[in-house]
């Protein structure tokens, strides 16, 4: 594989969030009238409107868009976003009860079925070296509550899986490479071991600009956002920002992604949903400061493949996003810096993202 040069490296602000998430029971019935209230009313879920449905979109992430093969190499992921006024009464009750969610926010679930494989450089050597990314699989299953309220959304998802042979990147990688005609990857045997795989996400976007050009036509919106995780798969913080520009913009956050990355939603709601053609390009900017990876780190006990990880992760991000009807389709072009000492180059990949509103 040729050496490449990276292009200017999006700045990585050496930023640590503190995270502190506060779990609440989700089930129970309402005190007796006359004890006083311990907490205010949940929110009620909002009145289905005629143009609110749910969401059903299909992501994947992979290095083949470039011709590459390594690292983070392929990740695939389900989501299902029921429209807000089928929001289930715990998801409800659940968000009123969790710190900074605001208690009159319109409140989503997401659920979100996900796989992603990390390998070396070189896949076609048995035993691969010991500074190369070690051989990695993720599949996970996660439920997410959403709150928005006036261009602000709060956003916490548990995500719970398995690290290692049980999560079938093996079987995966080989047979996709046997459909599409690309080698075989032949250091499998060298993966991490099973592990069971455990991530908390919080993240708040502030949409801070919202406007249209001269005749109306294009509209355009500027995003900051930060986040953090904390588990035994990613810990970490972020700050970063996403703008838009286009026609008819949706009142979501962008494509779906899979974590780490910028954020994006897997549902799509505002004026043009549903009524005809809209169109977008976008770009975001983030820097990362990386506490744990498993990936790079190795599992969490016992002797397992590790390299030397960067403590600072810098990601850019383009793309353009268009939608018809009740389908919208994303193209996202992503630079990630280097993760790991040993590195020599910097990442690239490609997103492409389907959603379907039902």
């Amino acid at each position: 594989m040729s050496p490449r040069t990276a292009p200017p490296r999006p700045a990585s602000p050496a930023v640590l969030l503190a995270l502190a998430l506060l779990a609440a029971p989700m089930a129970g019935r309402a005190a007796p009238a006359a004890a006083p209230a311990a907490s205010p009313p949940p929110p009620a879920p909002a009145a289905k409107a005629p143009e609110d449905k749910g969401s059903l979109t299909f992501l994947l992430e992979n290095d083949l868009f470039y011709d590459l093969d390594r690292h983070y190499t392929n990740g695939v992921e389900l989501a299902w976003s029921p429209a807000v006024g089928d929001t289930p009464a715990w998801a409800g009750r659940t968000a009123a009860r969790l710190p900074g969610f605001p208690a009159d926010g319109a409140v989503r679930v997401a659920y979100a079925l996900g796989q992603s494989l990390y390998t070396p450089d070189d896949i076609t050597v048995k035993n691969p070296p010991k500074n190369a990314q070690p051989y990695a699989a993720w599949l996970h299953a996660s439920v997410g509550l959403l709150s928005e309220r006036n261009g602000r959304r709060d956003q916490i998802a548990l995500s719970l899986g398995i690290v290692g042979p049980a999560a079938l990147g093996e079987i995966t990688q080989k047979t996709v490479h046997r459909i599409v005609g690309s080698p075989q990857p032949k250091g499998w045997d060298t993966q991490l071991d099973d592990e069971p795989a455990v991530l908390l996400l919080y993240q708040r976007s502030w949409r801070q600009a919202r406007g249209r050009g001269r005749g109306g036509y294009f509209a355009y919106d500027f995003t900051p956002h930060l986040s953090g995780a904390l588990g035994n798969v990613f810990t970490y913080a972020d700050l970063g920002a996403v703008a838009r520009f286009g026609h008819e913009l949706p009142d979501d956050y962008g494509p779906l992604r899979i974590q780490p990355s910028l954020p994006g939603t897997g549902f799509r709601q505002g004026k043009a949903r549903g009524t005809g053609f809209g169109w977008y390009l976008f770009g975001g900017v983030e820097g990362r400061a990386v506490i744990r990876n498993i990936f790079l780190d190795g599992n969490s006990f016992g002797d397992s493949r590790s390299v030397d990880k960067r403590t600072l992760v810098s990601e850019l991000q383009v793309g353009l996003a268009v939608a018809w009807r009740d389908v919208s389709l994303a193209y996202t072009h992503v630079w990630r810096s280097a993760e790991f000492r040993s590195q020599d180059a910097y990442d690239e990949f490609g997103a492409i993202s389907l959603s379907l509103r039902f």
